[in-house]
């Protein structure tokens, strides 16, 4: 008999999958239907505090007759509280009528904020954070060294001021991920998410305009967050890792088990195939642990990551070489 169950910062999932913040996971209907589908567990939307601050812009542009401070003061403070108490309701009626576990997921912009949002959502229920993390760099003084000591005292914070598990969705854009995924596990992150799927702008040249590029993962896209897996699980083994982006089926979730990562984060597949996908992976997760007579997920956790391959530098190998030798 196989058993499923997976531990995540803490948390004891049924299944290694986890859905990830979208809009998959904005509604209470939704959440349970992703439940019943089959998911361990399931990451809220996330809250924006950029779009909360374009909200208020927004109001205030279209009415000059709201341009006094006092008038300004409500509508931020109004739209602000507005928009952090949809979410945490939604937290409360999704930890009433589900049993999986349930991770929040802010962003914001501000020092304090992070640490508002972060005791809102510990206040109202949330099982563990995620702290959806990342600025675009455009200012080309500042330095790599001061972006990453940004995120490290973001981290710190918020875990100075929580009590609940958290980790941190990141990017790959770092000359050393590895030493950044040790900076932020010291500075408090209880797991990494990799990776981020960030927006990414396009140019539609019959406009001449720019436009947004293709939202959705695809099955490729899981080679990046593989190697990091794989690499990260060996050299950091007290980093727990959710590894995410290109899992679309059971075989992926698989593999990315066997680089080392505690869960994996589904997101663009549910949206394609709907949440009867999630049945199928966990049948075959099943079916694969049947087969190599593995009854529990630990038994064959980090079989082929960097440190248990015979190879490591099928890890390491970042340049095409006799894929395209000249014949």
């Amino acid at each position: 008999m196989t058993n499923l169950e997976t531990k995540y910062m803490g948390l004891t999932l049924k299944n290694p999958i986890v859905v990830a913040s979208s809009g998959l996971t904005n509604s209470i209907e939704r959440i349970k239907d992703l439940e019943k589908a089959g998911a361990g567990a399931v990451v809220l939307k996330s809250i924006f505090e950029e779009q909360i601050n374009n909200e208020v812009l927004h109001l205030i542009n279209r009415d000059p007759q709201i341009l006094y401070p006092e008038n300004e003061d409500f509508i931020w403070n109004y739209t602000r509280n507005n928009s952090i108490t949809r979410h945490l309701n939604l937290l409360t009626e999704v930890k009433k009528e589900t049993e999986i576990p349930i991770i929040a997921s802010i962003n914001c912009m501000s020092a304090s904020e992070w640490i508002l949002f972060a005791k809102d959502f510990e206040n109202a229920g949330a099982d563990a954070l995620e702290l959806n993390l990342f600025f675009v760099p455009t200012d080309p003084y500042k330095t790599s060294e001061e972006i990453e000591k940004l995120y490290q005292k973001i981290v710190s914070s918020v875990k100075q001021n929580t009590t609940i598990p958290i980790s941190v969705k990141i990017g790959y854009y770092f000359t050393n991920l590895l030493e950044m995924a040790n900076k932020l596990t010291i500075s408090g992150a209880d797991a990494l998410v990799l990776f981020n799927r960030f927006y990414e702008p396009d140019i539609d040249i019959e406009k001449l305009e720019l436009t947004s590029s293709e939202i959705f993962s695809s099955p490729a896209d899981m080679r990046r967050s593989l190697r990091w897996t794989g690499l990260i699980s060996s050299q950091l083994p007290k980093v727990q890792i959710a590894a995410s982006t290109g899992i679309h089926d059971g075989e992926a979730v698989i593999k990315q088990l066997l680089a080392g990562a505690q869960v994996t984060q589904i997101c663009s597949t549910v949206y394609i195939n709907g949440s009867q996908v999630i049945a199928g992976m966990v049948n075959d997760l099943n079916v694969f642990m049947k087969k190599w007579n593995f009854k529990t997920i630990d038994d064959f956790r980090g079989k082929l990551s960097y440190k248990n391959i015979p190879d490591p530098m099928h890890y390491e190998r970042a340049q095409f070489m006799k894929y395209f030798e000249v014949k």
